[in-house]
């Protein structure tokens, strides 16, 4: 191999990945959701308190920073624990999703966002509403059986852990 196609390989673009990080806040056997609305990816449906990792964060600093941001809570560092990674594949691309657990914070949760997100409740693990996001009852389900990685949306390939 030359030294100039050792150069092109190196400057080929690698592949880039998106992450989102998901709080999960529990209390007396309920979860907190939200309900997505004037959003391009399922409106109407309900998800944890959830977003994107900026860059120059760390997924801890990331769900921190989502907590305030969506329910006013202040939530530390050493009150959540991942609890679930998955790596979701849609057509339009690929997330390492981190799904994290807070038993522990500062203050009542309220939407903070109603431009993005309605109805806001406590729901009995047992007994979701119809209308969670598809990959977050999986990575729940996956949680109550302490099962810690899957893939979602792989199916394409023929194989899925899910």
């Amino acid at each position: 191999m030359s030294v100039n196609s050792k150069c092109n390989d190196m400057k080929k673009e690698r592949f880039r990945i998106f992450s989102a990080v998901y709080l999960i806040f529990e209390k007396e056997g309920s979860i907190l959701l939200l309900q997505r609305k004037n959003t391009r990816y399922m409106p109407g449906y309900y998800t944890p308190i959830a977003g994107h990792i900026d860059g120059n964060e760390s997924a801890t600093s990331a769900v921190i920073r989502e907590a305030k941001e969506e329910a006013g809570v202040i939530v530390s560092k050493k009150d959540v624990s991942v609890a679930y990674i998955t790596h979701r594949y849609s057509i339009e691309r690929e997330y390492i999703d981190i799904y994290f657990v807070a038993t522990h914070w500062e203050g009542e949760p309220r939407n903070m966002e109603p431009e993005k997100s309605g109805d806001m409740q406590w729901f009995d693990k047992k007994n979701l509403p119809n209308n969670v996001i598809p990959e977050v009852v999986v990575a729940l389900h996956a949680i109550e059986k302490n099962i810690h990685y899957g893939e979602y949306g792989w199916d394409h390939e023929g194989s899925s852990l899910e």
